[in-house]
């Protein structure tokens, strides 16, 4: 019994070292011929019926859709492309023209400043004061200007910082100022917002436009040529223009970086263009704006829309910060104390002053000392 039984045993285990035998060499001649069809151009298992092309994998790399089963067909699309994209244009131009857009600002106003000079009241300074803002509206000045100022920092240093802050502060210490930055710039927007808001209330009916801001437009406000002081209410023309595009600027900025701050949540872009095709975009411009995008696709746009206004806009509030402190004597007081020289009102904005002091006739008011 027990001779039978060890035979057995002995003849099951040649068996099965047999078969381990076949499986091993199974494999290896099938992986041979796995390497053989590699090399020579073919995937493994004839998938794509024939040998890969550079053409199709670019197609693929580019985000060529394929079809799928399921309900998403953008499923299909095996890589995307759009971060590529986005990537190229915000490091590639945006950042490049984004650059000369500020310097040929500051350049502007360098050269405004050398031919010109500083703009001084003719009169000379009085002793008469008049009062052109109180608290609230110079609060809502600051509030949004300071934290406009803030925002810009933050912001410049989060798309050109890594060019030049990175070296001098180095990589650990960078990504931390980049970091905190960022939660700064996030929590200062929501104040930002609410300075936009208040001096929305408090200016918009003096910034709405009068026969006057086109005077005002066509005799160049005075600045380029002396003892020449179109008449002008509370706000002349130029003034009016840099109201409406911080209200306008600032609102796109606010929703745009709402959505950044909430991604996948605030899509705007697809329902924007949809409304400028149907409002003859497609007509001027020969080709319809795209009104199919992915949430990935949303965020990436509010980016670059983001950043570009941006830029403009600090463009824009550099020429308003040079003018109401070095290019224009008696400009900054206006914010200051909220009190201005009764001679600069009298050639920079006439009719208001004119109106000031009617009515502190009507009521035998005196002018500030």
């Amino acid at each position: 019994m027990t001779k039978w039984y060890d035979r057995f045993l002995r003849t099951g285990m040649i068996v099965a070292a047999a078969l381990m035998l076949v499986a091993v060499s199974a494999p290896m001649e099938t992986r041979s011929g796995s390497v053989f069809a590699q090399e020579a151009g073919q995937v493994p298992g004839n998938t794509l019926g024939g040998a890969p092309t550079s053409d199709f994998w670019r197609a693929i790399r580019q985000g060529e859709q394929g079809n799928v089963s399921i309900p998403n067909k953008r499923a299909g699309v095996l890589i995307q492309s759009e971060g590529d994209n986005w990537r190229a244009i915000r490091n590639g131009p945006l950042s490049t023209y984004g650059v000369w857009v500020l310097a040929g600002m500051v350049g502007l106003l360098a050269l405004f400043f050398l031919l010109r000079g500083r703009i001084r009241i003719e009169a000379g300074p009085s002793s008469e004061r008049v009062t052109r803002f109180g608290g609230a509206e110079r609060f809502g000045h600051w509030l949004t200007a300071v934290s406009f100022i803030i925002l810009g920092v933050s912001g410049l240093n989060m798309l050109y910082g890594r060019y030049f802050m990175k070296d001098i502060l180095g990589p650990e210490i960078f990504s931390q100022v980049i970091y905190y930055g960022k939660l700064f710039h996030n929590y200062v927007a929501f104040a930002f917002m609410v300075g936009l808001v208040l001096i929305l209330v408090l200016w918009i009916k003096d910034n709405l436009p009068s026969r006057t801001d086109f005077v005002w437009l066509l005799k160049g406000g005075g600045l380029l040529s002396k003892h020449t002081h179109p008449p002008a209410r509370k706000f002349n023309a130029g003034q009016k223009l840099i109201f409406w595009l911080v209200i306008l600027g600032g609102l796109s900025l606010s929703l745009s970086g709402l959505a950044l701050m909430f991604p996948f949540e605030l899509p705007m872009f697809a329902k924007t263009f949809e409304i400028m095709n149907m409002a003859g975009f497609e007509r001027l411009a020969g080709f319809a704006l795209p009104t199919a995008l992915t949430p990935i696709q949303e965020v990436q746009l509010s980016q670059l829309w983001h950043s570009a206004v941006a830029l403009v806009l600090i463009a824009i509030i550099i020429a308003h910060i040079y003018i109401g402190t070095v290019g224009m004597e008696g400009a900054f007081d206006a914010m200051g104390s909220g009190e201005v020289d009764a001679n600069w009102a009298r050639e920079h904005h006439s009719l208001w002053y004119e109106k000031i002091r009617a009515r502190q006739n009507e009521v035998g008011q005196q002018p500030a000392e």
